[in-house]
C-alpha cells in the first residue's frame, strides 16, 4: 500500500535552503533599521509566504516590507542560491522510490522553487507538478494550498501524505485532512530547535534522514 499522492513542501524538504533564506532576510533587514535575530526568526517566520512574512514584520515590528525590498532580498537570496544550494542529502533516490504520484506546494513563488529544483537537479522528478502559495488566496498554515494541490493532481485529500518541516506546513496538512510527516533532517533543525517544535504538531511521523521515508509511507499508506 502506499499513499494516493505524496506532497513535498520545497524549503528545508527537497533543498537545504532554510539556513540561507533567513540570513539574507535578517541580514537585509538589519541594514533597513528592523533588527531580526535569528531564533525569532525561525520560530515566527518558517515555511510562510513572502506575503505572511510581511504581514508579520508589519504586525510585530511596525516595519512595512515594500515591493523593492522584496526585490531586493530576492535577487540577494539568488545569488546565494547560485553559489550554495544544495538538495537534502538523499533526496533524489527516496522521490524515485515512491513510484507513485508526486508534488511540490511550497510557501515560495513559483521562480523561486523552480531555481532552487533546477539548481539542485531535483525539477525533472516533480516538473509539471509544482504549486505555488501565490496561487490560492492562503498561505500556510491555511490548508488551501495543500487542498489545491490535491485538486491539481486528483487525488482525495484523506489519501495525501504531506512532507513537511515547519508548524506552519504541519498545520496546514492537517487543516487539509491529510497525513502529515515531519522532516527534521535540513541543517536549520538545530538552530530552529525543529524536533521539538514539530513534535508540538502532532505529526503522523518524524524522520531526520530521507532514507526512511520509504518505509514511513509504506507504514502510512
Amino acid at each position: 500500500m502506499r499513499p494516493a499522492l505524496v506532497i513535498f513542501d520545497c524549503d528545508g524538504v527537497l533543498v537545504d535552503s532554510e539556513p540561507i533564506s533567513l540570513d539574507v532576510l535578517v541580514g537585509y533587514l538589519g541594514e533597513q533599521g528592523c533588527d531580526l535575530d535569528h531564533d525569532t526568526g525561525y520560530r515566527a517566520l518558517l515555511g510562510r509566504s513572502m506575503a505572511s512574512v510581511a504581514e508579520w514584520l508589519r504586525r510585530e515590528r511596525g516595519f512595512e516590507l515594500t515591493e523593492a525590498m522584496l526585490a531586493e532580498t530576492r535577487a540577494r537570496l539568488f545569488a546565494r542560491f547560485d553559489a550554495e544550494l544544495q538538495p537534502i542529502p538523499g533526496i533524489a533516490g527516496a522521490v524515485r522510490a515512491i513510484g507513485g504520484p508526486v508534488c511540490v506546494a511550497s510557501s515560495s513563488q513559483p521562480e523561486r522553487i523552480r531555481r532552487s529544483l533546477t539548481l539542485t537537479g531535483l525539477l525533472p522528478l516533480f516538473e509539471p507538478n509544482v504549486y505555488s502559495a501565490t496561487m490560492v488566496a492562503r498561505g500556510k498554515p491555511a490548508p488551501d494550498l495543500f487542498l489545491f494541490a490535491a485538486s491539481g493532481m486528483g487525488a482525495d485529500p484523506a489519501d495525501c501524505v504531506v512532507i513537511e518541516d515547519s508548524p506552519a506546513g504541519l498545520t496546514a496538512a492537517k487543516a487539509a485532512g491529510m497525513r502529515a510527516v515531519a522532516f527534521t533532517g535540513g541543517s536549520h533543525a538545530g538552530p530552529a530547535r525543529l524536533r521539538e517544535t514539530v513534535a508540538n504538531c502532532a505529526p503522523d511521523a518524524i524522520i531526520d534522514r530521507m532514507e526512511d521515508l520509504t518505509a514511513i509511507l509504506r507504514q502510512l499508506g
